[in-house]
């Protein structure tokens, strides 16, 4: 009996011991804010869960959308056995022993299992592989987890199988509603401006919002109870509560880290670096917003970049931290003493803005003519093979008539695009061969 007693007051004790968010996480469908796209009435997944016919599916969206809480509401709605493991933790060897036990339950119990895994990206293919085979006989439904895009870092043949389900960041209404469950739980109220400023700086993350509410409310109550929480007490939770979930303000830093590379400030893009490995930031996120700046800030004046970027990417999968930090390393420095250009970046807008406003056919003579037919059709009629002349291009129209005068790629003067630009210009202005007997161009 004393025993039975201790337990239950442990219980209670971690219960409220938990962050805010997770002792407000919903437990019914009608609890959760937001994907309404998914979620609300007659919406495919509520459909699915209601009925209890969830088969598998992947739950793709950031972090603090509700991808965790809808699989426990997942878990409270079946009739199957639901497993929850995390990809960051779980092993072949694990994922192996919960097939085994499935196949156990499913066999003495005729009880079907679900297997949640959260972060499955985290899971390499090896991993990914072990589970497709219970996945494609039923032996098991899977419901991954992930906040990064399934089409990269999901296996094709287990994703294939798998329902895709796309989760959006919180709206300012689902986020309001949210710090108004978190005053009523905590029995605090708050200035509309407070909130207002923690719905802005959750970006669209309900755990956030919660977690940054969490610790205005103890500002708070150091004047008193019930708290009332300020704008100033809004303010300070935010970079509070960053620090303490390791965000360490996330979107601010990482803007600091790409100027500053930009901005051709190695040190500065070192320190910034070390700011969000020491914050426990993604490193698969730095390398990505390395391999987009090498093109988006360096571009052709340093062509090389771009693959430096990239094998900086690869040893983040290959490698891992910590000695994966040194890869980084090299590509911030490289980056940043680079020649800058976004001229590549200038003219793909300009393309892109002038498809927007009008497209034109494609020339004849460029169409395809390899088919049955097509050069009764005129395709290909015309066209000029570069290959065959000593100067390796032919003069000939690539566009429509509409865009043909169009010119968006114009080099710079930096690095290697000025050495290009000048290669391309001398190619240009050598004569065709029936020409060169006629004496040079000047």
């Amino acid at each position: 009996m004393a025993d039975s007693l201790f337990a239950d007051r442990a219980r209670r004790e971690g219960i409220r011991r938990q962050p805010l968010a997770a002792r407000l996480r919903p437990r019914t469908l009608d609890g959760i804010v937001g994907q309404e796209h998914l979620l609300g009435p007659g919406a495919p997944l509520r459909l699915l869960i209601e009925a209890d016919r969830v088969s598998s599916l992947v739950l793709w969206g950031p972090a603090g959308t509700g991808k965790t809480t809808i699989a426990e509401v997942i878990a409270a709605s079946t009739a199957k056995a639901f497993v929850a493991r995390s990809a960051v933790s779980a092993t072949v060897k694990d994922v192996r022993a919960e097939l085994a036990a499935a196949e156990q339950r499913l066999g003495e119990h005729e009880q079907g299992t679900i297997l949640f895994l959260d972060e499955v990206h985290r899971f390499n293919k090896a991993q990914q592989d072990a589970l497709l085979p219970a996945v494609e006989s039923g032996l098991i439904v899977l419901v991954g987890a992930t906040t990064e895009n399934p089409y990269f870092e999901v296996n094709p043949p287990l994703l294939s199988r798998s329902a895709l389900f796309r989760l959006h960041p919180l709206d300012d209404e689902a986020l309001g509603l949210l710090l108004q469950r978190g005053l009523e739980a905590t029995g605090a109220g708050a200035d509309p401006d407070a909130l207002e400023h923690l719905v802005t700086r959750a970006g669209g993350d309900g755990r956030a919002a919660l977690g940054a509410l969490e610790v205005a409310v103890a500002l708070a109550g150091e004047r008193g109870e019930p708290p009332e929480v300020r704008l100033a007490d809004a303010e300070a939770a935010v970079d509070a509560a960053a620090l303490g979930y390791g965000i360490d303000d996330h979107y601010d830093v990482a803007s600091a880290f790409i100027k500053s590379i930009r901005g051709s400030d190695p040190d500065a893009g070192l320190y910034w670096l070390a700011r969000m490995l020491e914050a426990g930031e993604d490193p698969r996120f730095v390398a990505r917003r390395l391999v987009i700046l090498a093109s988006e800030d360096v571009g052709m004046a340093d062509p090389q970049g771009v693959l430096v970027a990239d094998a900086a990417a690869r040893a983040v999968e290959y490698v891992g931290l910590p000695e994966a930090a040194l890869n980084l390393a090299h590509a911030v420095v490289y980056l940043a003493t680079a020649p800058k250009s976004n001229r590549v970046t200038v003219a793909l807008s300009r393309a892109r803005e002038e498809v927007r406003s009008r497209r034109g056919e494609v020339p004849p003579h460029l169409r395809d003519a390899h088919y049955q037919g097509a050069k009764g059709l005129g395709h290909g009629e015309g066209y000029e093979y570069p290959h065959d002349d000593p100067r390796g291009w032919r003069p000939q129209q690539h566009r429509p008539d509409e865009v043909v005068g169009s010119v968006y790629y114009e080099p710079s003067p930096h690095g290697v695009e000025q050495e290009i630009h000048d290669r391309w210009l001398r190619a240009r202005r050598q004569p065709p061969p029936d020409e060169e007997s006629e004496g040079p161009v000047h």
